[in-house]
């Protein structure tokens, strides 16, 4: 892979996480692991950036070194998948959408929940 493919990939992992901050539905932590994995291969000032960044920095570095997730992270993802499920419930007539969304988004849940906490 070429710097500037992975410099470009790690950008736009990086804008996907952000707008996953905000937007239901959008994971943020795997965006975010991506956007570090493409910005060791080609921007190691951005790489650096990420680590040192006061919210994205905990995150990467509670999982590259524990393979952990906070437990306010935890909570956030599942209250956000729960809210998601609901809007969707609500706009969505397709039962087997619905059927299908849920069991991903329970699994998703189950994923995060099964994590360790991070030690401090």
């Amino acid at each position: 892979m070429t710097r500037l493919a992975a410099l470009i990939l790690a950008y736009l992992c990086l804008a996907l996480a952000v707008v996953g901050v905000v937007l239901p539905g959008l994971p943020t932590v795997p965006f975010l692991l991506l956007a570090a994995w493409f910005s060791a291969r080609g921007s190691e000032r951005l790489h650096r950036w990420l680590y040192a960044h006061p919210h994205f920095g905990k995150l990467l570095i509670d999982w590259e070194s524990q393979r952990a997730i906070s437990r306010s992270s935890k909570v956030i993802a599942v209250i956000m998948l729960v809210a998601s499920w609901a809007v969707m419930y609500h706009r969505i007539s397709n039962v087997w959408v619905l059927i299908g969304t849920a069991v991903f988004f329970i699994a998703m849940a189950v994923f995060l929940i099964s994590r360790p906490e991070p030690n401090r």
